[in-house]
């Protein structure tokens, strides 16, 4: 095994300072990339997770949350003893890792960049609306079922559930039709990769920004918290999808 220090700049490139709250995602998504584009190579040692962090201005508990989710996604394994660390364990003439999407990759990737504009406008729309009770109701419903999901499954049917009932208040159909176009296609996405326990502590602190903001009349906040949401899930499905 051989820790290799790349010094063609794809380093440098590659692993940029996160930035954000939520460090976890893009943390995730950088360094897979890195390992999917060959600027650590199949057998290679990651740098220390005092250097990596350093360059990625994280703190070492992040980053060892998302080398544990390289580790879940196979992408990586940790070795002991002497000479020992974190090994990548990916070859790119083998199939995926994850669910091989097949022609569809391309499109549902692009939904992400959909998602993003169609999720953040209708929370803003839902936020500057006057909700009666049956529609406050609703969303506090929808946000309860998702913070207390029973399992990992339950989770993720309720995470979409939470989706749709934010622009199902918008009232609006053309909303409700695109943003059941976005749920279902990041419901294939999200199956195609390892549930990963930290990312959905996140999702629900988002999910609670949300509601509150949309519930407190706040448009320009709850736009801009569904967008961080969105960007945070992109990172991961980017760096874990290729």
């Amino acid at each position: 095994m051989v820790i290799r220090a790349t010094e063609d700049g794809l380093t440098d490139a590659v692993l940029r300072p996160v930035r954000g709250h939520h460090a976890f995602e893009s943390c995730v998504g950088r360094l897979a990339t890195a390992i999917r584009l060959g600027v650590y190579a199949n057998g290679d040692v990651l740098p220390p997770e005092r250097e990596l962090a350093a360059r990625m201005e994280v703190s070492r508990a992040t980053l060892r949350e998302a080398i544990a989710a390289l580790r879940t996604a196979g992408l990586v394994r940790t070795t002991r003893g002497r000479g020992g660390g974190t090994v990548i364990d990916y070859d790119p003439t083998h199939p995926e890792t994850v669910a091989d999407l097949g022609d569809r990759r391309e499109r549902l990737l692009d939904s992400l960049v959909f998602r993003r504009v169609v999720e953040g406008g209708a929370s803003h729309v839902a936020a500057g609306r006057t909700l009666d009770a049956a529609q406050r109701a609703l969303l506090q419903e929808a946000h309860e079922r998702v913070a207390d999901a029973a399992d990992r499954g339950a989770h993720r049917q309720a995470d979409s559930q939470f989706h749709l009932a934010i622009a199902a208040v918008t009232e609006s159909p053309l909303i409700i039709d695109a943003v059941t176009v976005a749920q279902a296609d990041l419901h294939d996405m999200l199956t195609a990769i390892p549930v990963l326990d930290v990312n959905i502590e996140h999702s629900d602190g988002q999910h609670a920004a949300i509601t509150e903001a949309i519930l407190g009349g706040r448009p320009t906040k709850a736009r801009h918290v569904m967008e961080s949401h969105c960007d945070d899930t992109e990172a991961l499905l980017r760096g874990l999808l290729g």
